[in-house]
């Protein structure tokens, strides 16, 4: 670890921590001197994770639930870093999405965002602390047959920059955008939308981005460290696509 990028002494909260991209914030936040808050609906998994963690508990809350995420956070005095990680995919044009999936969608992605952002901010800015929001390439270029995916991350990078705006010189609010990452939740795409054709789909999702494989979580952990961090000080209201490429081409 960087010496420069280290976070001791701060507490973070990290929304869908108990896999994939949450889980290995909540590892590289661990590794650089944080005490985290896993904060995931299956607190079977959440537990697994903290156990092997120093200075982790978890907080077992659904996102998209008004009154749970407000007390959960009945059990937050502290706080500096927030990182909106929890979401669900879909596939589906616009035709094959009904309202009830794009509702779900939105209801996860979208207000769990609003919700435990809305519930944090008075501990963040109490400690002028940092907000990371985890969109995706979906919010910035179309993707096929990603309709309700990508409105989903298009507002979520449109309410980072608001924060940044509204709460200048009290916290920071920045947007990591990645493409493809190779998590549980592609595994379980793949499984729900392309069972009969998995390899081919995964082949597709790789050379989709010049790169030609998909990114790991760690590496998306690694820029949430420096963000999170005093070496992005003067970062707020970045939108910072890690996609091995894919939106420059």
């Amino acid at each position: 670890m960087n010496p420069d990028f280290r976070l001791e002494g701060r507490t973070a909260l990290i929304t869908g921590g108990s896999m994939g991209i949450g889980e290995a914030i909540a590892r590289a936040f661990s590794h650089a001197g944080a005490s985290v808050i896993l904060m995931a609906r299956d607190r079977e998994r959440a537990e697994h994770v903290a156990l092997s963690l120093p200075r982790a508990r978890v907080l077992a809350c659904d996102v998209s639930d008004e009154a749970a995420v407000r007390a959960a956070f009945e059990n937050i005095d502290r706080l500096d870093i927030l990182v909106n990680n929890a979401a669900v995919g879909f596939v589906g044009s616009a035709e094959e999405t009904s309202l009830e999936d794009f509702q779900r969608v939105f209801r996860i992605n979208v207000d769990g965002v609003f919700l435990v952002t809305r519930a944090a901010l008075p501990l963040l800015r109490a400690s002028h602390g940092s907000v990371i929001n985890i969109a995706s390439v979906a919010g910035l270029i179309g993707l096929k047959r990603r309709f309700a995916y990508c409105g989903t991350k298009g507002a979520v990078i449109a309410l980072t920059r608001q924060l940044a705006v509204d709460y200048p010189g009290e916290i920071r609010a920045n947007c990591i955008c990645p493409g493809t990452i190779d998590t549980p939740m592609i595994e379980g795409i793949l499984e729900k939308f392309f069972k009969n054709e998995k390899d081919k789909a995964r082949a597709e999702l790789e050379q989709r981005q010049p790169l030609g494989r998909l990114g790991r979580a760690e590496e998306i952990a690694g820029l949430a460290v420096y963000l999170a961090s005093d070496q992005a000080s003067f970062m707020n209201g970045s939108i910072l696509p890690i996609d091995g490429g894919w939106t420059a081409a």
